[in-house]
């Protein structure tokens, strides 16, 4: 059965047009004027898919959005035609519910691209499948649940998403599920830590570049932009890109398209920007840190991840989540978690929250040769006292005298050279594991005393560090 498509537009030539369009792509139409017609055609018909011009003689497409949403039909991908460069107009028919929105004059090929994803989003809904996405948002707290409805309720859209959140929450565990709940779901989810890109090399990594247009430059790269194409761009710690970075990402998202360094001509691009930060957005528009245009084309939809310590009844799943996965890794049977160590872990206010909790099972998970893990063996005392002595002894401000390239020594972290300050972590303990194996001939227990940690916790350490032989 093909696909019904609904088009509002009191241009008659505009009207026909888009209605063209659609019926070579298999889609049936029916047209209206008016805004009365078009209301009157949506409570006598089921569609798939609708698309309305911003300004009609009666009213304008921002009403028709609102009467959608208040009929119950809000599953009905609505988009909206609007003047060209007008933003404004266009967010706010994106915080009503719309879909999507194209300027005038209409790109042929950018309407066949939004009607695809529409009718794909479509698709999705008459699936009786539930999406297999919940398990990344693991909680029954009812903090949980309304992130989970509300994310089910954005994944609809192609709307920009803001994820506010304390560090360690779980931002990027909420983007991976709109993404996939929603019709991109089969295109690549693209992550970038924009505070982990030096900014030299920030514009070529997102727009990518052309061969010879730079020293190094020995082929054409592709950016990460490019390589969400059709899926989604998450900006995790969108608040650390530089001011003249968020420039050239805000002409990227509003004009959906990028120019590569060395490039002549833009590149199209069809992605779905979601964002997220731990800072206050708000508080560096106000501070001038970050562009009050790009804040307000990013921000069109605000959801918030719950920090760990406003919903510690989902410690006990998450903890037991957690360690089935560690034990199940390391090839071993999971070790059980004590009531006091439980009740412990419930206690604590885990400033890092999930992550934090994650990392605090799987130390006490390689360092301890029990099977039960008890309350002393998760070490939250002296989490809780490091964390106090960091905030109260903030570090010092760097002597103008000692710039930081004086301040390099042997075994200092680069970011060159490493992705981040995990892979440098993991590649000494690489080294001191190779060493001390290398020394034993590979006797993994002498080895492991050699270190001065337990066989269980060599064992899990090679098979995370890909050692095994």
């Amino acid at each position: 059965m093909e696909p019904l498509a609904l088009v509002i537009d009191d241009e008659p030539d505009i009207c026909e047009l888009l209605a063209l369009t659609l019926q070579r792509m298999d889609v049936h139409c029916h047209t209206a004027a008016t805004l009365r017609e078009a209301q009157r055609l949506l409570d006598e018909n089921r569609y798939d898919f609708c698309l309305t011009d911003i300004r009609l003689p009666d009213g304008d497409g921002l009403q028709l959005v609102e009467h959608i949403q208040a009929q119950d039909k809000s599953d009905l991908p609505v988009a909206v035609i609007t003047a060209h460069g007008n933003m404004d107009t266009a967010i706010k028919a994106l915080k009503l519910g719309a879909f999507d929105f194209v300027s005038k004059p209409v790109d042929l090929e950018r309407l066949r691209s939004l009607v695809q994803l529409a009718l794909r989003l479509n698709h999705k809904r008459t699936d009786t499948q539930k999406p297999n996405s919940d398990h990344l948002l693991l909680g029954e707290t009812e903090k949980m649940r309304e992130l989970r409805r509300q994310i089910a309720k954005v994944a609809r859209s192609d709307a920009p998403i803001y994820i506010s959140g304390e560090s360690g929450s779980g931002k990027e565990l909420a983007a991976r599920s709109i993404h996939a709940q929603g019709p991109r779901a089969d295109k690549p989810f693209v992550p970038i830590n924009c505070g982990a890109i030096p900014a030299e090399l920030m514009e070529s990594e997102f727009f990518g570049h052309k061969k010879g247009s730079f020293t190094g430059a020995h082929r054409d790269k592709p950016g990460l932009m490019q390589a969400a194409e059709g899926g989604t761009l998450f900006l995790d710690e969108v608040a650390d890109l530089p001011l003249d970075m968020q420039v050239k990402l805000l002409r990227a998202i509003q004009e959906k398209s990028v120019r590569p360094i060395g490039a002549s001509q833009e590149v199209p691009i069809d992605v779905r920007i979601l964002s997220a930060t731990h800072k206050d957005l708000a508080k560096e528009v106000a501070e001038g840190r970050f562009r009050n245009d790009l804040y307000y084309r990013i921000n069109v939809i605000e959801i918030t991840v719950p920090p760990l310590r406003e919903r510690k009844e989902d410690i006990p799943l998450l903890a037991q989540t957690i360690m089935q996965r560690i034990a199940t890794n390391a090839g071993v049977s999971p070790p059980h978690l004590s009531a006091e160590a439980m009740e412990a872990l419930k206690n604590y206010q885990f400033p890092g929250n999930v992550r934090q909790l994650e990392n605090t099972l799987e130390r006490a998970f390689t360092l301890s040769d029990q099977q039960i893990i008890r309350a002393q063996d998760l070490h939250l005392e002296r989490e809780a006292l490091s964390a106090t002595r960091s905030a109260e002894q903030p570090t010092p401000p760097r002597p103008p005298s000692q710039p930081a390239a004086a301040q390099t020594y042997p075994g200092q972290f680069d970011p060159s050279h490493y992705g981040s300050l995990d892979s440098f972590l993991q590649a000494i303990e690489k080294e001191a594991i190779e060493k001390a194996l290398n020394e034993t001939r590979w006797n993994r227990t002498a080895a492991a005393q050699k270190l001065g940690i337990s066989f269980r916790s060599l064992r899990y350490r090679l098979k995370k560090l890909g050692l095994e032989d």
